[in-house]
């Protein structure tokens, strides 16, 4: 299809509260733009659902805003997807769950039960993903042993890309590279695990057909929806890389909104010795190694609107705590208060600040929790630059517009922090991958590199005696939480 031409390429980002749709063209530019949001519900404690069709609904509606009848032939569709979810769906195509959210935290004994075992182990070997609550193993071992008759009368386990792609075509298909933030994929071989099937107890014609990342299917059965061109495209970690351009040896993404995550790309699949960081694929000899933070700017959200309920606005506290000196006068905070993915992998992980005195202000409280947050980041990100020298970090996320943020990163890491402007950078490289299935040259595109921050020597040591108590109070706690 190499010699079609194009001239918007639609890149669709299922996210966890809102799918987006962005029309590019084929050098970037953004054309036009969409967004639908949905509600998240928690039946129980620990419990983090959405209804498939509420999504289904938001992807129908961006579609037809950002794809009207005049462009249609002129289109192409990406998907990018949030990861790590799950649906249990029958034989006739309906949820008998709703979707099962990454943030879900129900199989947390489960998980505690299994991961330090020889078989959680291997399991993580296996397949690039630490044996936590958030994996898409840990809900089917859930509903294994607490929902029998819905596990008994379970059709396909899927997830929330597949059940869209089941609406358009009929087919239950999933991308390698959300199949490989399932626990259930041999990263290795390219195939659902035989060893994962075995301890689950299901068959391999209960998951969906693995194809890869560039795979095309030509128009749709859904006749409400433009007759275009969709290529399944990707998860949104590997794509956020992608997007932003991070691809290179020596670079690093680095991205924080309400949660976080620190990502590079290797050539070689790599698992942790102490199994801290996750594996994705991307493209074949392109994967994504990092780990990521349930714990990012909702920590600050959290601390403006239940703890601080100052009149000052957090805006105002972040300006005085940039004043204030490194480590907030001996104040620390681990920002674990949604428990934690990488790297400690500990769902019943909590907040603590620790070292309070009569003379910390609300400022001092902000500056240890934008520091905890970033010195957090950095325990991730020091993994990976055991695998690999990097020179410069890419910044993404609602983060980078704070030059006090940017800083924070630079002098911490002690790496060159550049702010990606990239727009919508999951979007972007779900269009990204589009061009790559059309074997497009285009899909070589180099981002924009915008403002940088540089690191600030004179301290480097002062932030690495820091983050070395960081992790050492953290030690110390573990087994309190």
């Amino acid at each position: 299809m190499a010699d079609v031409l194009y001239d918007y390429f639609v890149g669709i980002d299922i996210g966890t509260t809102t799918t987006k749709a962005v029309a590019f063209d084929i050098n970037g530019n953004v054309l036009r733009q969409f967004s639908s949001g949905y509600g998240m519900t928690h039946p129980q404690a620990n419990w983090s659902e959405q209804n498939p069709e509420e999504i289904y609904q938001a992807f129908e509606k961006a579609l037809h805003v950002i794809v009207p009848p005049s462009v249609a032939d002129k289109s192409i569709v990406s998907f990018s997807s949030a990861m790590h979810g799950l649906i249990a769906i029958d034989e006739t195509g309906k949820p008998l769950t709703n979707l099962i959210l990454w943030a879900d935290n129900r199989a947390t004994d489960i998980a505690n039960r299994l991961k330090s075992t020889d078989l959680g182990q291997e399991i993580y070997h296996r397949t690039g993903i630490p044996i936590h609550p958030f994996s898409v193993f840990s809900k089917i071992l859930w509903l294994k042993e607490n929902e029998p008759e819905i596990f008994s009368k379970t059709h396909k386990f899927i997830g929330i890309k597949e059940y869209l792609w089941f609406r358009l075509f009929g087919e239950y298909t999933i991308d390698y590279s959300l199949a490989s933030g399932s626990g259930l994929f041999n990263f290795r071989e390219e195939k659902w695990d035989k060893l994962v099937l075995e301890t689950l107890g299901i068959r391999e014609e209960q998951l969906p057909q693995l194809v890869s990342t560039t795979h095309i299917q030509q128009n749709t059965s859904n006749i409400k929806l433009p007759l275009v061109n969709y290529v399944i495209g990707a998860g949104d970690g590997p794509l956020a890389n992608l997007g932003s351009g991070a691809m290179k040896p020596g670079q690093m993404a680095f991205t924080m909104g309400t949660s976080g995550a620190v990502r590079m790309c290797v050539t070689q699949p790599y698992t942790d010795p102490k199994m801290r960081t996750f594996n994705f694929f991307l493209f074949e000899n392109q994967y994504i190694i990092g780990g990521a933070t349930n714990n990012g700017g909702i920590v600050l959200q959290w601390m403006e609107e239940k703890i601080l309920g100052s009149k000052n606005s957090i805006a105002k506290l972040i300006e005085e705590a940039q004043n204030l000196e490194i480590g907030s006068e001996n104040l620390l905070f681990l920002p674990y208060i949604l428990g934690e993915r990488a790297p400690v992998w500990n769902a019943e992980a909590r907040g603590v600040f620790f070292g309070l005195s009569i003379t910390h202000t609300q400022a001092h409280m902000v500056r240890a929790v934008m520091e905890g947050l970033i010195l957090n980041m950095y325990s991730i990100g020091k993994i990976l630059m055991e695998q690999q020298n990097i020179n410069e970090i890419y910044a993404s996320g609602g983060f980078a517009k704070s030059d006090f943020w940017l800083q924070l990163v630079a002098d911490i890491f002690q790496k060159k922090v550049v702010i990606c402007e990239t727009v919508e950078g999951s979007a972007w490289g779900a269009a990204l991958v589009a061009m790559k299935a059309l074997n497009m040259q285009e899909a070589n595109y180099e981002v924009v590199k915008g403002k940088v921050f540089l690191p600030d020597q004179s301290v480097a040591e002062r932030y690495k005696r820091l983050h070395e108590k960081f992790e050492r109070l953290y030690d110390k706690l573990k087994d309190e939480f």
